[in-house]
């Protein structure tokens, strides 16, 4: 598939008011629809992962809320209506109740996926 809307995409993490819909969009990409409310901080359920840190790199663009990335260069601050790249070794924090659409490659996310899953199990 090279397009997909919100609904499409199956959930792959739900829980607490978290949401992550992700789904192959084509190639070795895919596209996730992310909503994470105020407060969620995403640090515990990365523990355990290298640096205790996301380590799949996303694309993507911040349609409401903002995003505290905490980064082995510092901490740096997202707000609804920017796009932006996330390297691989991040934290997100949810500042305010945030949304957005993101792009990442398959394989990496779906590791990410897995661990937080077990995580949360």
């Amino acid at each position: 598939m090279t397009a997909a809307t919100r609904t499409d995409a199956p959930v792959a993490l739900e829980g607490d008011g978290v949401e992550v819909r992700t789904m192959p969009i084509g190639g070795d990409m895919s596209v996730s629809y992310i909503s994470l409310p105020r407060g969620t901080d995403m640090g515990p359920a990365l523990k355990g992962m290298p640096d205790d840190a996301c380590q799949c790199p996303h694309w993507g663009y911040l349609l409401k809320g903002r995003i505290r990335m905490s980064t082995p260069a510092g901490e740096e601050e997202y707000k609804a209506g920017q796009a932006y790249y996330w390297a691989p070794g991040h934290v997100p924090v949810a500042l305010e109740d945030s949304e957005f659409v993101e792009f990442s490659p398959t394989e990496d996310f779906k590791q990410v996926i897995e661990h937080v899953v077990a995580q949360s199990g």
